[in-house]
């Protein structure tokens, strides 16, 4: 049997209406040295049927079941069963161009000191013919991503260093599992490196876990990485200083516009009256 060079790892959780396109931008890569794991993660809709279909159609793609562990859990399972000396993470809602592989592969094999290599992105809402917005990341180590993640999950990367760090971490399951990943690689002195080719389509979804985690757990989820990698924000301590004032800057300002809005003080004025009556129970008691 053919190793495949390069090991495709899907984790699908609630996302088998999009599992199809996905699979077939996989299917249609011009680069063919691959294997395609699937990884159900206790998946409740018919993400085994589809799974299945494609595991029947072409040899290349494996199919496992797991119960629901979250995104890090899920890549960690696919990887430990992967056989290519490469690995790519694919989201079941995105989409490869066919030339990403053909592209990424050889940058790998020739720069010895390059442990990722990713691409530009276009981001699509229904099809990917809708594009809504374009991500030009930057950089080369992890100075570059100690801020801001430059790389998109998508990013071909060596399995020899999936070991090193250990693997994803599983006990982040608000999200910026892959920007922590990366960070944890690079530190060490490995590069990355930027392909300025739009070859991959992320899909922009109303709920997604991206969108919940910085809604909801981007303050949270940054403690905890730079907690996990406080030698290097210790390092970088005067930039880390001015980087989180000016953030402060920012959040002040937006706070003043709102205080400042029509709509702020038309509900102060409308809420007073709230506010004096609970004075006045707030005395009676006294």
């Amino acid at each position: 049997m053919t190793i495949p060079q390069v090991s495709i790892i899907v984790p699908c959780y609630k996302q088998a209406d999009y599992l199809q396109e996905s699979l077939q931008s996989v299917l249609d890569q011009i680069f063919d040295a691959w294997e395609c794991i699937i990884v159900n993660d206790g998946s409740p809709d018919s993400t085994e049927n589809v799974a299945q279909k494609w595991c029947t159609k072409d040899a290349r793609f494996k199919y496992i079941k797991k119960t629901n562990g979250g995104l890090s859990s899920a890549r960690n399972a696919g990887i430990e069963i992967s056989r290519g000396e490469f690995i790519l993470p694919l989201d079941a809602d995105d989409v490869l161009h066919k030339a990403l592989l053909s592209t990424l592969v050889p940058v790998l094999e020739t720069n010895d000191d390059v442990a990722v290599v990713s691409c530009y992105s276009k981001f699509f809402d229904g099809t990917i013919s809708n594009i809504v917005n374009e991500l030009k990341p930057k950089g080369e180590s992890y100075k570059h991503l100690l801020y801001v993640n430059q790389l998109v999950a998508t990013s071909l990367y060596r399995k020899s260093l999936w070991k090193a760090v250990g693997g994803y971490d599983e006990s982040m399951k608000k999200g910026f599992e892959d920007w922590e990943f990366w960070i944890a690689i690079t530190k060490s002195g490995w590069k990355y490196k930027i392909i300025p080719e739009y070859l991959f389509y992320y899909r922009k979804a109303k709920k997604s876990m991206l969108v919940d985690t910085i809604n909801n757990h981007t303050e949270i989820v940054k403690q905890y990485i730079i907690t996990k990698h406080k030698e290097l924000y210790i390092e970088d301590f005067e930039n880390c200083v001015e980087v989180f004032t000016y953030h402060l800057k920012i959040s002040r300002a937006k706070e003043k516009r709102l205080q400042n809005s029509i709509e702020y003080k038309l509900g102060k004025v409308l809420l007073e009256p709230f506010r004096l009556l609970g004075l006045l129970k707030t005395k009676n008691k006294g």
